[in-house]
């Protein structure tokens, strides 16, 4: 992990509401399975260092189900049947550019910079929004206060109810997409149509940075 996330992790350690945090994901543990396991709940700032972020794509939480969830928003291993979700924004990337993807593995997005982040970094097996009140909303409204505060201008894409809560910490220099989220329960209702990756590319080539190639594998 790049040394400015360690160092914005360590600093939350320290908080309370990030020990309560820990002390009731540990309990959970105890009892229940949690996905992501423990190895991968921070793999999305191990993949996409401070200084690669072009984009951010904020989610809800993490897939309940075995062996999806794997430490990056939407994102599953290329072993893994593509989920409901991810498959709705497979529709909308191909019908917005034309770009399909051979499997669900998005690490190539978090390669390119693009930081995949749900709201919730943990959820208990079969049970969504089981870890909604244990304290990541506000570890990962402060992450994206913190990306905010950069000086490069960035794309913040945010996805659903709980995404789009943090509209109001997102600086006017960065471009803001809103679209609710892509579950089989909400795409119809505009996120089908919204074209988020290509006004993302245009806003980075505008601000001469490279745009995302959506499709590399």
């Amino acid at each position: 992990m790049a040394v400015e996330w360690e160092q914005f992790i360590k600093n939350e350690l320290d908080e309370e509401y990030f020990r309560v945090l820990q002390d009731k994901i540990a309990k959970d543990r105890e009892i229940f399975t949690i996905y992501p396991k423990e190895s991968n709940i921070y793999k999305a700032f191990e993949i996409t260092p401070v200084d690669k972020i072009k984009c951010v794509i904020i989610g809800q939480d993490p897939y309940f189900n075995p062996d999806e969830a794997q430490g990056l928003a939407f994102s599953v291993d290329s072993s893994i049947k593509i989920p409901p979700s991810l498959r709705n924004i497979y529709k909308e990337l191909l019908d917005d550019l034309g770009v399909s993807r051979p499997d669900g593995n998005l690490l190539p997005w978090g390669k390119q910079g693009v930081f995949l982040i749900n709201r919730v970094l943990t959820v208990r097996a079969g049970e969504p929004n089981s870890h909604k009140d244990y304290g990541w909303l506000i570890f990962t409204k402060k992450v994206i206060e913190y990306i905010s505060s950069l000086e490069r201008p960035i794309v913040f894409m945010l996805w659903g109810a709980e995404a789009r809560k943090l509209k109001g910490v997102i600086g006017r220099r960065h471009l803001i997409l809103e679209a609710p989220h892509p579950s089989p329960l909400s795409s119809y209702r505009g996120f089908f149509g919204c074209k988020h990756f290509s006004k993302c590319n245009k806003f980075l080539k505008k601000n001469g940075l490279k745009e995302i190639d959506w499709g590399r594998e």
